[in-house]
C-alpha cells in the first residue's frame, strides 16, 4: 500500500531534565546573550525527568499519521534499547519504519532553566549515517524532509535526485547555515520550504542579528525554485507565499506557553499535511498554527499533538486572523 507521505529524518530519545539554574543575561554593544549557567563542580538535583522520543524525523512523521495519512518513516535508529524504545512509540502512532537499524540510537538531554529557558545536549548517533544501499523502494507522493547531516544528507540528495517527488523541507539552524549553494541539490528538488526567520537569514547569507523586514525576506526567498514558501517569526506569526499570493497567520494572543520543544515541526508537518489533503493556503496555515500552539501549552515534542478531527474542530472555532497581503507588505 502507498504512503500518502514519508518522513525522513532524525529519530532521539529525549530526556527533559527540569533543574533549578538560572537564567543569566549578558549585554554587549553588539550581542544580547542568555546562557543557562551550572555552579562548577557541584552536583545539580534534577526536579523532575521525562524520557520521550523525539528528532524531526519521528516528530513529524506522528504529527502526519495523527491527521488520518498513511505515514512511513525513513531514518537509521541504533540496534540497541533506545532503538527498541523508538520503534514501540512509532508502532503505536501507526507509523511503519521502513529504515535500517544499525550503531547507537540519537538522543538529546534538554535542561530547562527556572524560567522555563531550555539548552539541549544532542547526540546525533546513528542519524548521521544512513547509507544510500540501505534506502527502501518508496511508494510515495510526498517525502518530507527535516535536518539530515554527514553521509545521511548524501543520502538525501541522491533520494531526490533521482526520482520525481513533491518534497517538503525543513531546514535545521544549523544546516541553514551551510547556506543556498551547499543545499542548493536539495532545495532546487523542494516544492515547499519551511523555515523560520533566522533560518530563512541564515541560507541567504543575510544576518540574522540585523534581519531584514518579512517583505524584503520573502522577495529573496522567492528567487529560490520551490513552490511554497513559509516563514515564521514566533510572536509575530507566520508568513505563506504561493507563487500567486502571500499571506500572514496571527498567532493566538496571551498564549501560555510550556514548553517550545517540537512546535516547529509540529507547525511545518500540519501544514504540509493540509497541502496534501487539498486544503487552500489559509486554511493549511490555520490548522499549522493550531496544533503548533497546542504543544506549546505542554511538555515534549510530540505530548499534545492533534488528530485531524481534534484540529479541525478547534481551527473552526477559533477567531485567528489569516489576511491575504501583498508581497511587497507580507
Amino acid at each position: 500500500m502507498p504512503f500518502d507521505v514519508v518522513t525522513i529524518g532524525s529519530a532521539t530519545v529525549d530526556h527533559f531534565a527540569d533543574t533549578d539554574s538560572e537564567l543569566i543575561k549578558i549585554d554587549t554593544r553588539t550581542s544580547h546573550e542568555e546562557l543557562i549557567a551550572f555552579p562548577l563542580g557541584s552536583k545539580l538535583l534534577i526536579k523532575e525527568l521525562n524520557t520521550t522520543t523525539g528528532g524531526g524525523g519521528t516528530n513529524t512523521a506522528v504529527a502526519f499519521s495523527r491527521l488520518g495519512l498513511n505515514t512511513g518513516f525513513l531514518g537509521k535508529i541504533g540496534a540497541d534499547a533506545a532503538g527498541d524504545f523508538v520503534l514501540e512509540k512509532l508502532s503505536r502512532e501507526s507509523v511503519e519504519f521502513i529504515g535500517p537499524r544499525g550503531g547507537q540510537t540519537g538522543f538529546s538531554v534538554i535542561l530547562n532553566s527556572i524560567e522555563d529557558d531550555r539548552s539541549i545536549l544532542a547526540y546525533k548517533g546513528a542519524n548521521d549515517q544512513l547509507y544510500k544501499n540501505e534506502v527502501p523502494e518508496l511508494d510515495t507522493q510526498w517525502l518530507y524532509i527535516s535536518s539530515m547531516l554527514e553521509d545521511s544528507f548524501d543520502t538525501v540528495i541522491d533520494i531526490v535526485s533521482h526520482k520525481h517527488f513533491n518534497v517538503a523541507f525543513n531546514p535545521s539552524n544549523y544546516q541553514a547555515a551551510l547556506g543556498y549553494e551547499k543545499l542548493k541539490p536539495l532545495i532546487d528538488n523542494v516544492t515547499l520550504l519551511v523555515m523560520n526567520r533566522e533560518e530563512a537569514c541564515k541560507l541567504l547569507g543575510l544576518d540574522p542579528n540585523s534581519p531584514p523586514e518579512i517583505p524584503e525576506l520573502m522577495q529573496a526567498m522567492a528567487k529560490l525554485p520551490c513552490r511554497y514558501f513559509v516563514i515564521t517569526d514566533g510572536s509575530r506569526g507566520a508568513w505563506v507565499y504561493d507563487r500567486e499570493h502571500c499571506y500572514h497567520g496571527t498567532p493566538t494572543q496571551d498564549l501560555k506557553i510550556c514548553e517550545t520543544t517540537g512546535a516547529g515541526d509540529a507547525f511545518a508537518a500540519t501544514f504540509t499535511a493540509g497541502i496534501i489533503r487539498g486544503l487552500d493556503i489559509r486554511a493549511a496555515l490555520n490548522l499549522a498554527m493550531t496544533n503548533s500552539e497546542s504543544v506549546l501549552q505542554y511538555k515534549g515534542a510530540k505530548e499534545k499533538l492533534l488528530t485531524w478531527d481534534e484540529i479541525s474542530s478547534i481551527a473552526a472555532n477559533n477567531e485567528r486572523s489569516i489576511e491575504a497581503v501583498s508581497l511587497a507588505s507580507c
